[in-house]
């Protein structure tokens, strides 16, 4: 073996030993998707575990025929957008979009498809035209269902039948608050309760708007479903118990992290449907032609181990009709 020869060896020999082997790189030919998510790895691993289930159910299998690049904001606006642009330098045909990270999306391309799961009104942020015809490159589902406020205001009822002030804990910058409030607003009229609406705004913040509430003294709370909420409801649920003031929303990670209730869209069925937007615009549909979708399947969610703290007896009622009771 000549010189050259044993140097490529050695060469060949040092790369095999230092990275993946030839075999776990790879094809170029793979259809290349990303997900981009505002959230943490913690907080939207299982999320992610729905798309990967719903893509295998359309026959997209990673390392066969999938190349699945993963990104996370980690509730960074910045951070969030850095991704988004590592992302895009990737070049995949289809980017799935969760949370926030559709609006990073929409600044940051208009010629990738983009398919989101997004909690607020996506004409209102302007995602898209309409929700029949979206008109460009995003398209997905929104989890706003205002349907469910209602339905929501009458568990909360339910379960804290003495209540009368319930206080508001909402973002008016998100798309679609507004229209949140006022269908809210007009529930608890029907239920003879009087809403007290406290925003999360620019400077203060959350910790903000909770001391307002701390000294108001409602006797509950509706925290709107917002990421900068829904990224905080640990340290929400440690002030809620504190206070003994009860906190109820509509993600189900709100109760799971801690707090009263959650009745809202199911999200682990949401991002498996995601899956079906990315499998027909690889097999050549437009996202301008495939509308907004709402959720399907909902879920209410009672943690009975922050009721036991918080003094509050759930009635055989509402836990006889929970998706999931935290114990």
């Amino acid at each position: 073996m000549n010189r050259h020869r044993r140097a490529w060896m050695a060469g060949l020999m040092q790369a095999v030993l230092a990275g993946p082997s030839l075999a776990q790189l790879p094809s170029p030919s793979l259809t290349r998707v990303a997900w981009v998510s505002a959230s943490s790895a913690q907080d939207g691993a299982l999320f992610l575990d729905e798309l990967r289930r719903g893509l295998r159910e359309h026959g997209w299998f990673e390392n066969r025929n999938l190349a699945l690049s993963v990104y996370w904001g980690d509730y960074s606006a910045p951070l969030l957008d850095q991704r988004m642009g590592e992302a895009i330098t990737g070049r995949p045909y289809v980017i799935v979009c969760q949370g926030t990270a559709a609006v990073a999306a929409r600044k940051a391309t208009q010629t990738i498809p983009v398919v989101f799961g997004y909690s607020g009104d996506p004409v209102e942020a302007g995602f898209v035209r309409s929700l029949a015809r979206p008109g460009g490159n995003l398209t997905g589902l929104s989890h706003m269902a205002l349907e469910l406020v209602d339905k929501r205001m009458q568990l909360l009822h339910e379960l804290l039948p003495n209540a009368r002030r319930i206080a508001v804990l909402s973002f008016p910058q998100h798309p679609g608050d507004q229209a949140e409030k006022r269908v809210s607003d007009a529930a608890a009229a029907r239920l003879g309760l009087a809403l007290e609406h406290y925003d999360i705004r620019a400077g203060d913040g959350l910790t903000g708007a909770l001391v307002q509430i701390e000294q108001a003294k409602p006797d509950a709370v509706l925290a709107f479903r917002v990421q900068n909420v829904i990224a905080r409801r640990e340290a929400i649920a440690a002030w809620s118990l504190r206070n003994r003031i009860p906190v109820v929303s509509g993600w189900g990670q709100f109760a799971q992290g801690g707090n009263l209730m959650t009745y809202g869209p199911n999200l682990r069925a949401a991002n498996f449907r995601l899956a079906s937007f990315v499998d027909r615009i690889l097999k050549g549909a437009q996202p301008s032609d495939l509308p907004v979708e709402f959720p399907v399947q909902v879920e209410l969610v009672i943690n009975r181990r922050a009721a036991r703290t918080l003094g509050v007896t759930i009635a055989a009622s509402v836990l006889l009709r929970a998706d999931e009771v935290i114990e």
